[in-house]
């Protein structure tokens, strides 16, 4: 018998935690969060932080081991921005997590000193689970503070309150809280034919393909998104439309959620300001692209990427 991928959550019951920066088990304890968390935090014997400069890493090297965990004494040469300190959350040891933005530029640090944006934490395998998804909450949280030094009502000065989520003006009290912006990425499936459409964007490395994307507008359902994006940038009519998994995007601080969407049309009309190409594939040719040993030498997004989770789970559907 066979069963429609848009009726079950198959083959994984939560997808999500297969992502890249997906496994941050940080205790965060938001409804705690008050005016001393974070000296609270930091006068905790144990406590660990992680350094950015601007939206990249800091990690310690020796030449063989890199380590993205600082104690308190170590981090005096950076010249810690305290002020701007986020309290990530605590670790189930008690350990609290901070992430804090050093003075010192990425270009000039020290030689036993590495700095490493997101993505290549990443795609280098420089990090990984859960420490990979704290890096990612860090890196959000700095760069929304970074840049809401300063109230977009009246102008004055803001300030950081409650551990680094929120933050408010000096002079007017306008208050505003930490940003994340959701983006639909869908794989669209042409379940008669058995086809999966893909496209590339013109920034996209030679022969890399992946799922259609966007940001989710105000007022908009992300089934409406979903049904938007994929008929603006490929003329396809979508009909159900089906959430399978999500991924914090640290770039500087996104929420991609991942659909199903089913096609109701199948002739592409590309626009072509958007794409480079765009076109249907089979499980075969898709699964190729995910091993790297497509004939044709097109390729997936890499394992970790949420474009990479929808198209595998697809071809390893059970129909």
């Amino acid at each position: 018998m066979n069963h429609s991928i848009f009726s079950s959550d198959a083959p994984h019951p939560e997808a999500s935690s297969l992502t890249a920066f997906a496994e941050n088990q940080l205790d965060r304890q938001a409804e705690h969060r008050d005016e001393e968390s974070v000296q609270r935090a930091v006068a905790t014997e144990g406590t660990h932080f992680l350094a950015f400069a601007r939206d990249k890493l800091v990690l310690k090297h020796d030449g063989q081991v890199l380590d993205p965990l600082f104690a308190r004494y170590e981090l005096a040469e950076l010249d810690p921005d305290w002020e701007n300190a986020v309290l990530l959350g605590y670790r189930k040891t008690g350990e609290p997590r901070l992430a804090v933005p050093v003075r010192v530029d990425a270009d000039d640090l020290a030689s036993h000193f590495k700095p490493a944006d997101m993505r290549s934490l990443w795609r280098d395998l420089l990090l990984e689970g859960e420490i990979l998804g704290e890096a990612a909450q860090g890196v959000s949280l700095i760069r929304w503070n970074g840049d809401n030094r300063f109230c977009g009502r009246c102008g004055s000065v803001m300030e950081s309150r409650i551990g680094g989520y929120k933050r408010v003006c000096v002079a007017c009290e306008h208050m505003i809280f930490p940003r994340t912006d959701p983006v639909v990425i869908m794989l669209t499936v042409d379940e008669e034919r058995g086809r999966c459409l893909l496209g590339r964007s013109h920034h996209f490395a030679p022969g890399m393909y992946s799922c259609l994307a966007g940001f989710v507008e105000p007022g908009e359902t992300i089934e409406n998104a979903v049904r938007r994006e994929t008929h603006e940038e490929a003329g396809i009519v979508i009909g159900r439309v089906r959430y399978h998994a999500s991924q914090p995007w640290p770039m500087p601080h996104s929420l991609m959620i991942g659909c199903y969407a089913e096609a109701r049309s199948t002739e592409i009309h590309m626009d072509g300001a958007e794409l480079d190409d765009c076109r249907w594939f089979t499980p075969e040719e898709t699964l190729a692209m995910l091993d790297r040993s497509a004939p044709s030498g097109n390729s997936s997004p890499p394992k970790g990427a949420i474009a990479h989770r929808l198209m595998r789970d697809w071809v390893e559907w059970k129909r």
